[in-house]
């Protein structure tokens, strides 16, 4: 039987074959644990070639225990965060950020799901309020967003440069970045740290690895205390090359552009196609590898029972349908068409009845 794949998450795709090629490239012989061999010190210099001379990279386990340790580095427990509402860190990390790093969430409504300064500043406390509220001291993006879009190297820079005005650090949720850098045509430091991110949570786990992330400090003096704070965060994988492996792969050669661009073109063709299909419109513009759809509520339902056992996410606002689509590193073309076929076909009940 053919695999079926689909359009829930790029969360569900299988591993790119360089991934795990790489994988099992490393899986001969014994070497250090705990990030002594020679892939963690490959990962190292590859870091520091991307991101700057004085870089340091820590291979993590996932993405929700890189934010929260990267957050404790940033942040003390009495200390709040400023970032979206719809914040992967604020939503889908269940209390993590204040139960393991006791930092309050600041949340900020967003049209397009990215803080700008200005929407940031809504949440800047009065000095006269101390000690009865939690003092930001970190702004918190994502990149891409959690609806898709994707914020412009100038767009970082202007919130990198209110957070250092107001005493903060600017923090980077990338577990999508390779797709936000694709986009852009830029490199991953170029659409980050180059941009004044102080702490850059960078994926791999969508973009075709197997498993792992890093967190990445370009200012080494943040860094200080991590590998404890890594271990204490439950983050710090003993047999560490098969994290680091991947990392490394999707670095050489700037490798990571093949997946996030192929997922990102399918999720282009996707976007364009289900555009032309009356009824249903695009809640945001297609930037990365996520697309929004809006239709009725009763045609979405249709839609997301016909994806099983691919069932997307569909939010209702009254009678309307939200259906969130991801395209993976793996999707084609065909793929693309078919989903199509199901969401022209969700706007008549009759093959549904």
């Amino acid at each position: 039987m053919e695999p079926s794949r689909g359009f829930a998450s790029d969360n569900c795709s299988g591993v790119h074959p360089d991934l795990l090629a790489a994988l099992g490239r490393v899986n001969q012989g014994h070497v250090g644990s705990y990030g002594a061999d020679p892939e963690t010190a490959r990962l190292d210099e590859l870091a520091r070639r991307e991101f700057g001379p004085e870089t340091r990279i820590f291979p993590m386990l996932n993405g929700t225990g890189a934010n929260v340790a990267a957050l404790r580095a940033m942040a003390r427990p009495h200390q709040a965060v400023i970032c979206p509402a719809t914040a992967h860190l604020s939503i889908d990390e269940t209390a993590a950020p204040e139960a393991i790093a006791g930092l309050k969430l600041l949340n900020v409504e967003t049209g397009d799901g990215k803080l700008t300064p200005e929407l940031a500043a809504q949440r800047l406390a009065d000095r006269s309020d101390l000690p009865h509220v939690a003092w930001p001291v970190v702004v918190s993006i994502s990149q891409s967003s959690e609806v898709g879009t994707v914020y412009s190297p100038d767009e970082v820079r202007a919130l990198a440069d209110f957070a250092h005005e107001n005493g903060m650090l600017l923090h980077m949720d990338g577990s999508r970045l390779a797709n936000a850098a694709a986009s852009l045509g830029a490199g991953l430091a170029e659409a980050s740290t180059d941009c004044g991110v102080d702490v850059l949570c960078l994926g791999a786990n969508k973009n075709g690895a197997a498993f792992g992330e890093a967190v990445v400090f370009t200012d080494p003096a943040l860094a200080d205390g991590f590998p404890v704070l890594r271990k204490g965060t439950l983050q710090l994988a003993s047999k560490m090359r098969f994290v680091s492996a991947q990392l490394v792969a999707l670095l050489e050669d700037d490798f990571w552009r093949e997946p996030a661009g192929s997922a990102n073109a399918m999720a282009t063709a996707l976007g364009e196609r289900a555009a032309r299909i009356d009824g249903v419109e695009l809640a945001q513009p297609v930037e990365a590898n996520a697309v929004f759809i809006t239709l009725d509520l009763d045609s979405a339902e249709r839609f997301a029972a016909a994806c099983e056992p691919h069932r997307p996410l569909l939010f209702s606002l009254g009678e309307i349908g939200v259906i969130r689509l991801v395209a993976s590193w793996d999707t084609t073309i065909d793929d693309v068409d078919g989903l199509v076929a199901k969401l022209a076909s969700a706007q008549d009940p009759a093959p549904f009845g």
